[in-house]
């Protein structure tokens, strides 16, 4: 978790700093930061961060970071969504499973996989009212539960 969180730090501070215009330059600044990461996983960090690409004003274009503003917007939208359709959440091991009210499935699945939690590996959304979530090996459901709680300060499970 704390590398991904490092690793995300480190992308962030790269954009601001460097002109970048692909990914592949990127992947060499990561590598003399010290992180060794896939094209795959650089392409996962930069959705997860919403990065975008902008015109350098000549003939091509570099990565951008969206506002501050924006970024908390988005966060709050998914954390609204969240909040709106979940009914409970229980676990066993590694597996979560949300409840949902009846058609929020779809939504709060979106949720959890686009607020960052680097503890999961994935989810997957039944056709209407659950939500599976397989947690990485090693962390409980309560680590993840006592994770939402932070970015989530309102969530009652």
């Amino acid at each position: 978790m704390k590398e991904r969180l490092a690793r995300l730090k480190a992308v962030r501070k790269l954009i601001k700093t460097y002109r970048i215009e692909s990914q592949e330059i990127l992947l060499g600044y990561l590598q003399k930061e010290g992180f060794i990461v896939t094209q795959a996983t650089l392409s996962r960090d930069l959705k997860l961060l919403k990065v975008g690409k902008i015109s350098d004003g000549h003939n091509g274009y570099v990565y951008s970071l969206p506002g501050d503003d924006e970024q908390q917007e988005t966060e709050r939208t998914y954390i609204h969504d969240f909040l709106r359709g979940y009914v409970s959440i229980e676990w066993s091991g590694n597996i979560v499973v949300i409840k949902t009210y009846s058609g929020h499935s779809d939504s709060v699945a979106l949720a959890v996989d686009n607020l960052g939690f680097d503890d999961v590996l994935g989810t997957i959304a039944g056709r209407d009212n659950t939500v599976f979530v397989c947690l990485r090996e090693g962390i409980s459901g309560e680590n993840f539960i006592n994770c939402m709680k932070e970015s989530i300060p309102e969530l009652e499970a």
